[in-house]
């Protein structure tokens, strides 16, 4: 029996069945679906590039004569037939963001836009190196101190290398349940290609629980914006045109700061900053229900759900169908009551197939995101009202 092959193939199987399968209840299986089924749910490529090497490889030493061989290779076959199903789901991606922005955005919307948006993926990187991040024309400058907290209030700036100014600004805020987490770890493709095409972006950390608790994660939110409202414009920001955006509680992060501008509870000690923004990008976020909680039950004080108002900005909202720790169904409900409350813009895209945690990679399904945050951006820019 060639050992290396039978572990390889069913490490590769069952990482598989929970991102293609990806079962969300009950609660503890729904945990397994994420930790063992996110890197290839994103990026099937590199599993099917293993098992297709392990294969070809085993069969070239001779080792697939033996009956428990050949049930191994069989089960890397309908492996590689699992992970080619994830792909396709993640190469639909491009579709339902185009569907959605229609839908948010209106049928003419690119008659709006007046800068010329990606036509082609970075396909290579994908495909090849989806790991990496760094790009040659934008500069990181790291640990930029916000706050009094210590690591926990540090930005990370991302800029073009030419300094560009008067470019508007995107604040990105992690995810991790607001217990881990940090500023180097999702969303990176969103903020380097941003900050590669002349905006400024902000990636930051906030402090975390035991070491607070809500509304703790959302005032260092709120001081992330009244910092880049006040030294912005000494890296070449325009602080007028300010995006906020996170990923599932970073996600959440980002629509309370849309639905609570200069709100002074919180905004302690610094009541008189602005700290309105422009428009919101949720990524996978909770935002007041979990799936199977009691539909009159009123949400936490820490979600969005509750602070729903007429006069919030636009809003683009992403979330993966098969998300088991953040459920569709609670973003569905969210989208639902942003807009019969709400006078502005809201985009959807719901993508099929995906699942929490989407945007650490340089995958099919998150530059389709990407694209269309792109998109959205320069649709709000361009709109004389600001999207409304």
């Amino acid at each position: 029996m060639p050992m290396g092959y039978v572990a390889t193939t069913a490490l590769l199987a069952w990482c598989t069945f929970f991102a293609v399968v990806a079962p969300r209840r009950p609660r503890p299986l729904a945990t397994l679906t994420f930790w063992f089924g996110l890197i290839l749910n994103e990026v099937p490529f590199v599993g099917i590039y293993v098992l297709v090497a392990s294969t070809a490889l085993a069969a070239a030493q001779g080792d697939l004569d033996s009956t428990g061989a050949k049930v191994t290779a069989a089960v890397a076959n309908v492996a590689t037939i699992g992970l080619s199903v994830s792909a396709w789901l993640g190469l639909r991606a491009s579709e339902v963001v185009g569907r959605a922005l229609v839908e948010g955005l209106g049928t003419g919307w690119r008659d709006r836009v007046h800068v010329p948006l990606r036509r082609h993926r970075p396909w290579a990187r994908i495909l090849l190196l989806p790991a990496l991040m760094r790009r040659r024309d934008v500069q990181r400058i790291p640990n930029i101190s916000y706050g009094d907290a210590g690591r926990r209030n540090l930005l990370d700036l991302y800029r073009r290398r030419d300094a560009p100014q008067d470019a508007p600004v995107l604040v990105y805020f992690h995810g991790g349940g607001y217990t881990s987490g940090s500023k180097s770890r999702e969303a990176r493709p969103l903020l380097y290609r941003l900050a590669g095409q002349g905006w400024v972006c902000i990636s930051a950390n906030y402090r975390l629980r035991p070491q607070t608790t809500f509304p703790g994660h959302q005032i260092d939110a709120k001081k992330v914006i009244a910092w880049v409202r006040e030294h912005g414009p000494e890296y070449g920001a325009d602080p007028s045109r300010l995006f906020v955006a996170g990923s599932s509680a970073g996600s959440n992060m980002a629509a309370l700061c849309a639905l609570t501008p200069n709100d002074p509870k919180f905004q302690p000690g610094f009541e008189s900053a602005d700290t309105s923004v422009t428009a919101a990008i949720c990524l996978y976020g909770y935002y007041g229900h979990h799936f199977g909680d009691p539909p009159d039950e009123p949400p936490s004080p820490l979600q969005p759900q509750g602070y729903i108002r007429p006069g919030a900005p636009p809003l683009l909202i992403a979330h993966g169908t098969k998300d088991t720790l953040a459920t569709v169904e609670g973003a569905r409900d969210f989208v639902a009551q942003l807009r019969r409350s709400s006078d502005s813009t809201v985009v959807y895209a719901e993508l099929p197939g995906g699942q929490h945690s989407f945007d650490v990679f340089h995958s099919p399904r998150f530059e389709a995101v990407i694209d269309g945050v792109e998109a959205f951006a320069a649709w709000v820019l361009a709109s004389p009202t600001g999207g409304e």
